[in-house]
């Protein structure tokens, strides 16, 4: 074997595990196709909230939470209903979620101060949704923001896979492009791939795809951590929820090209069980970035709370009445229940 675990990906979750890997004593390497100007991925570009459940912050702000209420507001946000016979799609949605809401509300605070990320006194309100304690959304503030936004966030990871790397125990193979996994007896053993031409881009810009080599790595586990597909529209359309109707003409993007989807398809062809490929969250509060790092490049409108607003026709806003404002950054929210591909919807057809 060539390392213990090899992890595809070099983003967030892919950081983590490799954190994880280290401290566990095992060895990694960690390949992604972007260059090391990209170390971090798509949460470098984010506003970093984090969910948290009866926090400290939380209290000092005299905001009452609780296990209970915030896996009722997960519950009601994911509206699992594909829970029936052998092996539903949402049975390892549901039990995730479970663990993950148990997590936030016990030891996720002191894990993530441990890792190096400080977090500021504030305490957002992202996915307000209904504003019920049953319904869509988070009934009460939980979204915690870190200093540095989502720097903040993926700064750790990336000074502890660094440190890491200069240990010996972990490896950055960047411009390595996973093309494939390797199965043998059922059992992933390694992936295969190209080997991609040195690129100086600016991070998040798009990069080349010349090939100039191939390799191939063998572990005793293989973890996929590549991101969703909001970086290719076409993959969004194909799996576009029949629920909402044709898929937009038009879309302006919250990440990256190089969040793609690929790893997707190719966990497929190896074996892997989607599910739920129709679920997405998109975001129709979003305009074109006037200086765009990447194809069709857009900011999300984040509202902000005030005494009072108006209509556009100069009547009064029915309860919640936020005003807009707007920030540099595309979001990653810290909403419960399904995760997205982070795509803005700008027109209908």
């Amino acid at each position: 074997m060539d390392t213990d675990v090899i992890i595809v990906g070099a983003g967030l979750s892919g950081l983590v595990a490799a954190r994880e890997i280290h401290r566990a004593g095992l060895r990694a390497v960690v390949i992604d196709q972007e260059g090391p100007q990209d170390l971090g991925g798509q949460a470098w570009w984010s506003f970093g909230g984090l969910f948290l459940v009866d926090s400290p912050e939380q209290r000092r702000l005299g905001v009452r939470d609780s296990f209970d209420l915030a896996w009722q507001d997960w519950r009601g946000s994911a509206a699992w209903d594909r829970l029936d016979g052998d092996h539903p799609e949402d049975e390892w949605a549901e039990r995730w979620g479970r663990a993950y809401v148990e997590f936030a509300a016990g030891e996720k605070r002191e894990w993530i101060r441990e890792a190096g990320i400080e977090l500021t006194p504030v305490v957002g309100w992202a996915e307000r949704g209904d504003l019920t304690a049953s319904g869509h959304g988070n009934s009460v503030p939980r979204f915690h923001v870190p200093w540095g936004t989502g720097t903040g966030v993926i700064g750790p990871f990336t000074s502890a896979a660094q440190a890491a790397e200069a240990e010996g125990r972990t490896r950055l193979l960047h411009r390595h492009r996973c093309d494939g996994i390797l199965v043998e007896d059922g059992k992933a053993v390694g992936v295969r791939g190209s080997v991609l031409a040195p690129d100086s881009n600016a991070r998040g810009a798009v990069s080349s795809r010349e090939v100039v080599g191939d390799f191939e790595l063998r572990a005793g586990a293989v973890i996929v951590a590549s991101g969703g597909i909001g970086g290719d529209h076409e993959l969004v359309r194909k799996f576009w929820p029949e629920r909402l109707g044709t898929p937009p003409r038009a879309m302006v993007t919250g990440v990256p090209a190089y969040v793609d989807g690929r790893m997707i398809g190719i966990a497929q062809q190896a074996g892997a069980r989607l599910v739920n490929r129709d679920r997405m969250w998109h975001y129709t509060e979003g305009v074109r970035n006037w200086n765009p790092v990447w194809p069709g490049h857009a900011i999300r409108i984040l509202p902000g709370r005030r005494r009072s607003g108006s209509t556009h026709w100069g009547g009064a806003c029915r309860l919640p009445a936020f005003r807009a404002t707007t920030r540099s950054r595309p979001c990653a929210c810290c909403a419960p229940g399904r995760t997205s591909p982070s795509t803005t919807i700008r027109g209908s057809s």
